[in-house]
């Protein structure tokens, strides 16, 4: 082995599948012009019911894929991959979405600059949309306490408004869609927290390390593409009901208590306003608004009442009265 790779840290790359072999292919594909080394990349099933794991043990059948039983959700389905990761001698984990692609260099930058700094244990790259591949999906993210809010810094805006970051900056949080964390992180803060099953544990993540001294980065140098919402659907009841229901929770737990409330009333307000008006205009009076309405309001109940984990519903029913 070259000298230089053999002193570079392993990283381990975590892969979660869910009945989606194309995506998952097409990711490993592209991780294969990486010109970083040693990674590993592994694939986590997440309970798939449509012969995925044949279809990517097929195309790829030396990567190591862990199987689980059922869904456990995006939290638990990656901390899988994470311990495994760690147990195997992994000095950097990288939560790498199924539907993301990655440029050659990505992986080198993000762990020359996680490297350049002990109190980095968090850092994330220039996250484009894949479709349109000139628009933005995230440049760092970030948290405004007060409004009850999280933003993906350009989302869905024209890559050459941000051309002009050209270092690594600070940031609140990374998108989990591709987000690079140390051992070190890891061994101080934990995994990720599968209260949320899906959404915003990448914030809650970000959140934990800061609290416990960590820095979480920006590198604008280092460069993906997003599939945005390739599993479940920009417009998913289930995507709809984790979102309002998760943000509650985060907002609720982490947020100053002099803004918690004024934060809980906001997400409330906006939540109500929206239910409202896909109740009452013509224009969302359609199965597709019904489901989006009853996500919102059962995210409402169950954060009232503590249920957290994953949801029970059935948005496939038409008969749903509230």
């Amino acid at each position: 082995m070259d000298r230089e790779i053999e002193n570079n840290p392993l990283v381990y790359i975590v892969v979660l599948n869910w009945n989606n072999a194309a995506d998952t292919i097409e990711c490993l594909q592209s991780l294969e012009n990486s010109d970083y080394q040693p990674f590993v990349p592994l694939v986590i099933d997440n309970g798939s019911t449509n012969g995925s794991v044949r279809e990517i043990r097929e195309a790829y059948p030396k990567i190591k894929i862990i199987e689980l039983d059922t869904n456990s959700g995006y939290a638990e389905g990656n901390n899988v991959g994470i311990q495994h990761a760690f147990d195997s001698g992994a000095d950097h984990v990288m939560i790498l979405n199924n539907d993301t692609l990655v440029d050659p260099t990505m992986l080198g930058e993000l762990v020359k600059c996680a490297e350049s700094d002990s109190k980095i244990g968090m850092i994330g790259p220039k996250m484009y949309c894949y479709e349109p591949e000139d628009t933005i999906f995230a440049t760092g993210s970030f948290i405004n306490w007060s409004k009850g809010e999280t933003t993906n810094r350009g989302l869905f805006q024209p890559a050459s408004d941000f051309a002009h970051f050209q270092g690594p900056e600070q940031v609140d949080f990374i998108a989990g869609c591709g987000v690079l964390v140390s051992r070190k992180f890891i061994e101080q803060v934990g995994v990720l927290d599968p209260i949320y099953y899906l959404n915003f544990e990448d914030v809650d993540w970000g959140v934990r390390g800061w609290r416990q001294g960590f820095e979480v980065w920006f590198a604008p140098q280092a460069v993906m593409w997003h599939k945005v919402s390739a599993t479940l659907g920009t417009a998913s009841p289930a995507n709809t009901y984790y979102v309002t229901r998760n943000a509650l929770l985060f907002f609720w737990r982490y947020t100053p208590l002099r803004l918690r409330f004024l934060a809980i009333a906001r997400i409330v307000f906006h939540t109500l306003k929206i239910i409202l008006a896909w109740t009452f205009k013509p224009k969302y009076r359609n199965e597709t608004y019904r489901k989006l309405r009853s996500a919102n309001l059962l995210a409402l109940r169950d954060f009232t009442f503590g249920k957290f984990g994953q949801g029970k519903f059935n948005f496939s029913t038409t008969n749903r009265k509230f």
